[in-house]
This record gives structure tokens, sequence and C-alpha cells, in this order.
């Protein structure tokens, strides 16, 4: 549904403490993600990810539009900034900053995903 919080990516600068401490700390296992460097997040709702390449930071959340460019525009015109639409093996993404310069991404599934 639009607006639903659909999932959230951990960066990380150590893949493998970082599997240790969340591990550790909510019983979360992991499974390869589909780009380097990624991990699947298995069990917490919504589903998860992690991401090392760089340093440590604040978890990206992604909230769910039903059509990408409509999103975009949409944040745009609300005063927001929008990147141009990602095409990613799910759908398509693009970050965003809202009026106030908070960070967050819309994602909009596949036609054709069911989701």
């Amino acid at each position: 549904m639009a607006g639903d919080l659909v999932y959230f990516v951990i960066p990380t600068a150590d893949a493998e403490k970082a599997k240790a401490f969340y591990a550790d700390l909510f019983g979360w296992e992991f499974t390869e993600g589909n780009v380097p460097g990624g991990l699947n997040i298995e069990g917490p709702t919504p589903p998860g990810g992690m991401f090392e390449g760089g340093e440590g930071g604040s978890p990206s959340v992604y909230f769910s539009v039903d059509e990408i460019d409509a999103g975009v525009a949409k944040v745009r015109e609300l005063g927001g900034e929008a990147s141009e639409p990602e095409k990613i093996a799910s759908g398509a993404m693009s970050h965003c900053r809202d009026d106030q310069g908070n960070e967050f991404n819309l994602w909009a599934p596949k036609p054709d995903s069911g989701e």
C-alpha cells in the first residue's frame, strides 16, 4: 500500500562485525544480497538489508508508492528533492529528501510482481 514502510538498509563498514552484532541482539540471520557487499536480513518486518562499503550511519528507509514517476513528481512538487528513478530487480526506486532535509527513499514494485 502506498506510504507503507517496506524496506530498510543498515550501512556498515564491516559486514562480518555488524552481522555478529545484530545476530546476537535480535537473532537475525543473513543471506547474500543482490549487489556486491549486500546482505538480506532474514526475519524482521518489514524486510531489511545490510550494505558494506562505507562508514556506518543511520539506516535508510524505503516507502512504497504505486508508481515511481508520480511519486518523484509529488516529492518535487512539495518542495523536496528526488533523484531520477533507478530500476532495480524488484521494481524502481528514488533517493529523496523532504522539504526539511530528511532523507528517505521511494520504491515501486514491478507492475507484475503482485506486491
